[in-house]
């Protein structure tokens, strides 16, 4: 049987795995609801609800190589299931329950709509692009994920830092919202060199650098607007430089998608991507907040993920 034909059907078993606190905890709320889908549908499955991402990937890995995964929770709960699919021909479904759930977004998949996303399982699985990333970390240490959405360092990865500070009744993408206008008051620039295939796209200061697979971060920002998961290609955008003014002018035209036409965005699309920073920068990796980097080297793979409901 090719790769092609497979289906959701054809494995003998559904890995269902639940991050509960996903969502503030909406993940975990309502997984009763979900799992009374499954059944109905008659859809063998095992959950594995874990606290702790790498627990749970240890729990994956144990798994049969027959059995596919669903994750349910946001970008964050797929990022962390991404060694166990990588390389390995396990397919991997997304049913989003988290904050942002931007890659879900991206495949039109709406948070709560189980009917719909177990519809897809009887798609034939399509191989998506996902980003392998090295980061050089401010105290000396080398560390190196695989990424599907994408990554933020700078302005929006201390927007992300900052989520603490939003009261917790302020949910979804206005969390976003309110983190990124509080983030403003304390802007600072740095000098970055970025580099697409080896060649510089921007030397200079600069508040914020993206790279990503996906189109959007945050839960609603267009950041990268041009990027195709299936085109073989990563897309990186350089803000700078710019004062507090020009950003917050510039992150209502990325709400739209429309920022790549502005002289103070920089953008490019390529297969690899190096990214060095004057000084440690903050990045977020799939949603998830990284260590301080000084320098950091991206390169796509090219249909390593096959999913089952995209």
């Amino acid at each position: 049987m090719s790769d092609a034909s497979l289906r959701a059907a054809d494995f003998p078993e559904l890995a269902v795995v639940l991050n509960p606190n996903a969502g503030g905890g909406l993940a975990a709320r309502e997984w009763p609801r979900l799992r009374a889908e499954l059944e109905r549908r008659g859809m063998r499955h095992t959950l594995i609800q874990e606290e702790n991402a790498a627990l749970a990937l240890v729990r994956v890995q144990a798994l049969p190589k027959d059995t596919a995964l669903m994750a349910v929770g946001g970008d964050g709960t797929v990022g962390a299931l991404l060694p166990a699919v990588v390389g390995t021909g396990r397919p991997l479904a997304i049913l989003p329950l988290g904050t942002g759930n931007d890659f879900a977004g991206l495949l039109g998949l709406k948070p709560g709509a189980f009917g719909e996303a177990l519809d897809r399982l009887a798609f034939t699985p399509r191989a998506v692009d996902a980003l392998t990333v090295r980061a050089y970390h401010a105290d000396g240490r080398v560390t190196e994920r695989t990424l599907l959405n994408g990554l933020g360092m700078g302005f929006d990865a201390d927007v992300t830092a900052n989520m603490d500070r939003v009261p917790p009744r302020v949910r979804g993408f206005a969390r976003y919202a309110w983190s990124a206008v509080a983030t403003l008051k304390d802007l600072t620039l740095a000098d970055v060199t970025v580099d697409a295939d080896g060649m510089t796209l921007y030397a200079g200061p600069s508040p914020i650098v993206a790279v990503m697979n996906g189109t959007r971060y945050g839960g609603g920002f267009l950041i990268s607007p041009q990027s195709d998961v299936r085109d073989g290609l990563l897309n990186v955008v350089v803000g700078g430089p710019m004062t507090r003014l020009q950003l917050s002018g510039l992150l209502a035209r990325v709400l739209r998608g429309t920022h790549l036409g502005h002289p103070l965005a920089h953008h490019a699309a390529a297969r690899q991507v190096s990214v060095r920073w004057s000084r440690p920068i903050r990045a977020h990796l799939d949603g998830d907040l990284s260590a301080p980097v000084t320098r950091l080297e991206a390169k796509v793979r090219p249909g390593a993920v096959r999913l089952l409901n995209a």
